[in-house]
């Protein structure tokens, strides 16, 4: 997950650094707080994913298209269908929050760094961290997928299966990315039409006086990126050539939602849906049960639709509640973040300052984990949490292991150090006021 996935709504100040540089305002400690619950959502759903009442009763072929391992690496034969109904909200709203965050500094580092610099910059911390994730960590990976039923098992044959793939396996890394490609087109933007910027920032701030309006407005866009692709592509479809893994229907609406993340954030989080008085924390039982009510109308929508897959109607019954379930959902975790979650907490802290590593280092401990259980007599919960809590700890502590390495850091999108304390009290306080300097005129 990054800086901002990379979710990175929040850099802090030095430890003894004084004044408005070492606080955080309620609304970035909440969102830096969210950013640590959404990398344990993460790890959930992996962890859980082999455990699904859904999935069939034989594993999935290693050679042998369509590949569907690399949805599902590991199928147990012990399942529970509450995972089903948690990996499907996961899927639906999960994504589109982490674009969202994604975006929230991205107009400040701009005006700060310069768009060419910012971008060089995000290259790096995004591409790296790709790179290494499909080039090593795929890899180790996928070997327990190629054992469960290989004739040769060895490390050898498995090498020369894996690299006879017509495709390179990317696993969590397609977000790696598609953020970054998201991230070159809103750089373009800001270069070469900062109005339309401007605009978005214009229309982000009325979010805290009408957020209902906003989120009409931001569902509409939605709507009209997401209905037609899925319409076209279906919903299910996904495509793998050589390093890059794309799910056909979904590239517009992340894109829409990173560009509603970099209009809120253009002007600080003093305004819009993240304002100290703003009404979206006031109703948050409202907002809370309308990604829920969302949710559940695009089960319903959806599982019919898989039942009556000719009739027209239900595909755009189904893709309109999909894109109004994403948005939804947005906001009710936004609004229940906000509500409760501006509190310092050490745990999710932490949790925060490593959601990238720990993006990138968890999924080979998920896949050998699950593999490990598979003779197992436990249940489906108790597999899963097991997997669960062996991914989270070990990803965490080499994910803090890499951080401490000037070297490692830069595979796990570590920041830069070449500047001392006084120099990480200025960016924490240009981070926290978040305030480009156009916005100030």
């Amino acid at each position: 997950m990054v800086d901002a996935v990379t979710l990175r709504p929040a850099v802090r100040a030095d430890e003894n650094a004084t004044g408005a540089a070492a606080r955080q305002a309620p609304a970035s400690l909440a969102l830096d707080n969210l950013r640590g619950v959404v990398i344990f959502v993460v790890v959930a759903f992996h962890a859980v994913s082999a455990y699904l009442g859904s999935l069939p009763n034989h594993p999935y072929n290693f050679e042998q298209p369509p590949y569907l391992w690399r949805a599902f690496p590991i199928v147990d034969g012990h399942r529970w269908f509450g995972f089903d109904v948690f990996c499907a909200w996961q899927d639906v709203c999960l994504m589109c929050l982490m674009f969202f965050l994604s975006a929230l500094f991205a107009r400040p580092s701009m005006e700060r760094k310069g768009t060419g610099n910012y971008l060089r910059d995000r290259l790096l911390r995004l591409g790296i961290p790709w790179a290494f994730g499909v080039v090593v960590m795929m890899p180790v990976a996928a070997y327990p997928v190629y054992r469960v039923g290989a004739s040769d098992p060895g490390i050898a044959a498995y090498v020369q299966h894996y690299l006879a793939l017509p495709f390179v396996p990317n696993g969590p890394m397609w977000f790696l990315w598609q953020l970054l490609a998201i991230t070159v087109l809103a750089s373009a933007l800001n270069a070469f039409a900062p109005r339309f910027v401007d605009r978005l920032a214009r229309i982000s701030a009325q979010a805290e006086e009408r957020p209902f309006r906003y989120f009409l407005g931001l569902t509409a866009a939605a709507l009209t990126a997401y209905v037609p692709m899925a319409l076209l592509f279906t919903p299910m479809a996904w495509a793998n050539s050589g390093p890059v893994a794309v799910q056909f229907c979904r590239p517009l609406l992340y894109a829409v939602v990173y560009l509603a993340g970099l209009g809120m954030g253009a002007r600080g989080l003093n305004r819009g849906l993240f304002a100290p008085k703003a009404k979206l924390a006031e109703h948050w039982k409202r907002w809370l049960a309308g990604g829920l009510a969302g949710y559940a109308l695009w089960i319903g929508f959806m599982a019919w639709s898989m039942t009556n897959p000719h009739a027209l109607w239900l595909q755009i019954a189904a893709a309109v509640s999909f894109a109004l379930a994403c948005i939804s959902g947005c906001f009710g975790a936004f609004a229940v973040a906000l509500r409760f979650g501006a509190r310092r907490s050490p745990i999710l802290s932490s949790a925060s300052r490593n959601a990238f590593g720990m993006y990138v280092l968890h999924y080979p401990f998920v896949i050998w984990m699950q593999y490990a259980l598979l003779g197992s007599a436990l249940f489906a919960i108790a597999k899963g949490a097991m997997v669960f809590a062996v991914a989270l700890l070990c990803s965490w502590g080499l994910s803090i292991a890499f951080r401490a390495n000037p070297i490692t850091s830069f595979l796990i999108g570590g920041e830069r150090r070449a500047f001392g304390r006084a120099g990480r009290s200025r960016l924490a306080a240009s981070e926290t006021d978040c305030r480009p300097a156009r916005a100030a005129r």
